[in-house]
């Protein structure tokens, strides 16, 4: 059996979160539904699973809420549950970044559908940037993008601090799901930057429209789930997860001295205090007995 994996997000003024928040997480819940939903007074964020059925469902109900009419919902599918679980949280932000006057439903980016955005990069006079963190551009990214080296999505702001509007004419950015470019190209708008595009839909729209033979994606993308990556045509990628730091690790990464199954890899042995390898080990314990029940 497969199962319905999808992520949505819509910038768009949200009240009421509360009673939003109980009404969604009591029909997720019916309907089976597992994943996260992020509500905030700027809008709607989240990634959930279930059956095909059910996932229509849930879609359609938030389509019946005030503004959601046309919320967007990507698709791809997985062997198994992703999640464990079902939450809705309510936080400041659906993504966070921190900075007040980046505001996408006041100014945004151009939007920059997969099928010409091979055209985009590949201009020269274009700044490519990889808005996502350094875990994940390690895995795969487009040819020639920048990548900033940030450790969280706040960080971004520091990094375009030191671009040049006039030098950086126009601007192109990308990311997971396209929801951190609203903001990255919002803010950057808001710092003189004149022309700036962003890929709509992100790159796990682009891994499922645009075929192999056309591909500039280099790797596998990573996702906030247990598939950990997923490649072109967003089938289920190569990684795995670290359980101590969270990193994704490759078959290379577990060949390693310093990997350690559901203990340690290279991202962090050097790292693990005693008490946390002792926290490891008894969660590692706990999974396996788990496992033979």
């Amino acid at each position: 059996m497969s199962y319905t994996v999808v992520t949505f997000y819509k910038f768009i003024t949200i009240t009421e979160l509360e009673t939003k928040q109980e009404l969604i997480l009591a029909y997720c819940l019916a309907q089976d539904i597992k994943g996260t939903i992020i509500l905030a007074e700027e809008g709607i964020n989240g990634t959930i699973a279930g059956t095909q059925d059910a996932i229509d469902a849930v879609i359609t109900y938030l389509h019946s809420f005030a503004g959601l009419a046309d919320l967007e919902a990507k698709q791809s599918t997985a062997d198994n549950l992703p999640f464990a679980r079902m939450k809705v949280k309510i936080k400041p932000e659906i993504v966070t970044f921190g900075i007040p006057e980046a505001k996408p439903d006041c100014q945004v980016g151009k939007y920059v559908e997969p099928q010409d955005w091979n055209q985009i990069i590949s201009d020269p006079d274009v700044t490519v940037i990889d808005t996502r963190n350094e875990y994940e551009t390690k895995i795969g990214s487009f040819q020639g993008a920048i990548d900033p080296k940030t450790n969280s999505f706040r960080e971004f702001s520091q990094y375009a601090a030191k671009l040049d509007p006039q030098e950086h004419s126009k601007v192109a950015m990308f990311c997971t799901g396209g929801i951190r470019c609203e903001k990255a190209s919002s803010y950057l708008l808001s710092k003189g930057f004149k022309e700036v595009y962003h890929l709509k839909g992100g790159i796990l729209k682009y891994l499922k429209e645009v075929p192999p033979v056309e591909s500039l994606w280099q790797g596998e993308c990573f996702v906030f789930d247990e598939r950990v990556a997923v490649k072109q045509g967003l089938e289920t990628g190569s990684y795995d997860l670290c359980y101590a730091c969270g990193h994704p690790i490759s078959a290379a990464d577990k060949a390693s001295t310093h990997y350690e199954l559901n203990i340690s890899c290279p991202y962090c042995y050097d790292k693990l205090t005693r008490e946390k390898k002792l926290r490891q080990e008894n969660r590692k314990r706990q999974r396996e007995q788990k496992k033979s029940l």
